[in-house]
C-alpha cells in the first residue's frame, strides 16, 4: 500500500512541483491538494491521508491552527510542516501542537522523500540545519528541567531515573556525550548506556527525538 499524502499550500506551482517529485516514487501517492487551511482540514477528514504536508502561512486557517484542529478531531494523520521559516521557535510550537516533521522549502527532493517515509513510520524528522539550533534555543530560553523530580513515569515498570533525567536535560542543552560525562563525573560509556535506556523508555531512536519528546511532555519546561 502506498503512503497517501495531502499537500496543503496556497501556491499552486509549489504544490504541483511537490506532487511531481513525490509521484516519481512508487510507494508515495498524492491523493489531494489544499489551497488554504480550512480546505486542508476538510480534505484530511474526508480522505484520511497518512501524511499531511502542510505550510505554516495559509489563508483562512494557518498551519498551526490546522495542526491543533486535527488534534481536536483525533485523526491519525501524521503532519509534516513544510515552510520558509527557519526560526526554531516555530519548530517548538508545531511540535508542541502535534507535528512530527519540520522541513524548509529549499529541501532536496531526496531528503523530502526520506522525511515522509520516516514520519510515516512514526518517527520525527527535523530539517538538519535546524536540529542543532533547536538544542541551543531550548537552552537560550532558560529552560527549566524538573529538578526536584526523582522519576518521570511512563508506567509502573518503565520510568526515567533521576540520573537519566539529568542526562536528558544536558542533551537538551546541546551537550555531547563527552561534555555530559565530564559534568556528571561519569565515563562516556556510562553516558551512552544512560542514553540507550532513555531512548528505550520514551520510545525514540536519537537525540533530536529525545529533545522533542522532552518538550512535548514537559520534562523540559520552556518559558
Amino acid at each position: 500500500m502506498p503512503i497517501k499524502i495531502i499537500i496543503a499550500d496556497d501556491h499552486v506551482l509549489l504544490r504541483q512541483g511537490i506532487r511531481n517529485v513525490l509521484e516519481l516514487e512508487q510507494d508515495l501517492q498524492v491523493i489531494g491538494e489544499a489551497g488554504d487551511g480550512e480546505q486542508a482540514v476538510e480534505l484530511a477528514i474526508e480522505l484520511a491521508p497518512d501524511i499531511l504536508l502542510l505550510d505554516i502561512n495559509m489563508p483562512k486557517m494557518n498551519g498551526l491552527e490546522v495542526i491543533r484542529k486535527m488534534a481536536e478531531e483525533q485523526k491519525q494523520v501524521k503532519i509534516i510542516v513544510l515552510t520558509m521559516h527557519d526560526d526554531e521557535n516555530y519548530v517548538i510550537e508545531v511540535v508542541k501542537a502535534g507535528a512530527l516533521g519540520y522541513l524548509l522549502k529549499d529541501i532536496e527532493p531526496g531528503l523530502l522523500v526520506k522525511a515522509i517515509r520516516t514520519v510515516y513510520e512514526g518517527e520525527s524528522f527535523i530539517y538538519p540545519s535546524l536540529a542543532k539550533k533547536l538544542f541551543f534555543e531550548i537552552n537560550r530560553q532558560h529552560m527549566k528541567a524538573l529538578e526536584n523530580a526523582k522519576v518521570i513515569e511512563r508506567s509502573k515498570e518503565d520510568r526515567l531515573s533521576y540520573r537519566e533525567l539529568e542526562v536528558l536535560e544536558m542533551v537538551c542543552k546541546g551537550m555531547n556525550n563527552q561534555e555530559v560525562a565530564k559534568s556528571l563525573f561519569l565515563s562516556e560509556k556510562t553516558v551512552k548506556n544512560h542514553l540507550t535506556n532513555i531512548f528505550r523508555k520514551i520510545g525514540v531512536t536519537d537525540r533530536t527525538q529525545a529533545v522533542l519528546y522532552a518538550i512535548k511532555n514537559k520534562i523540559v519546561l520552556i518559558d
